[in-house]
């Protein structure tokens, strides 16, 4: 039993890309489903793909040259046991610009800049760089 789905589904990402896998499964939810929206709209990953049947979220991995990560690292937040949530002021910009926050608003899971646009604070998810 999980007990904590986005951290395992940031585990995943970051074992497939470090193996250099082309794509990774990963079981579906529509907060991932959200996340990987995200993901692929800021050109983290190639494509994502629902699978309703198998019920499962297939991430297909973006490289760079000489097959190095476009994803330099994952960080879970908010957890479980101590949740984050954050004002739109308070939304830190990743590596100045370079990365993303991911969060979870009563509009949907946002990145950290639209997030701030719309003046929406919320539960922070991840960063992502």
């Amino acid at each position: 039993m999980l007990h904590d789905p986005i951290s395992d589904f940031l585990t995943r990402i970051r074992n497939a890309q470090s193996q250099q896998h082309r794509y990774v499964d990963i079981p579906l939810s529509k907060e991932k489903v959200h996340i990987a929206k995200v993901l692929h709209e800021k050109g983290f990953v190639e494509n994502y793909i629902v699978n309703e049947e198998k019920r499962t979220l297939r991430l297909y991995l973006k490289y760079g040259p000489n097959r190095r990560s476009v994803m330099n690292g994952l960080r879970r937040v908010s957890k479980p046991g101590l949740r984050r949530y954050i004002g739109y002021r308070e939304i830190p910009r990743i590596l100045g610009g370079m990365g993303i926050a991911v969060l979870s608003t009563n509009q949907g899971v946002l990145e950290g800049e639209k997030a701030r646009e719309q003046k929406l604070g919320g539960e922070v998810l991840c960063y992502i760089w």
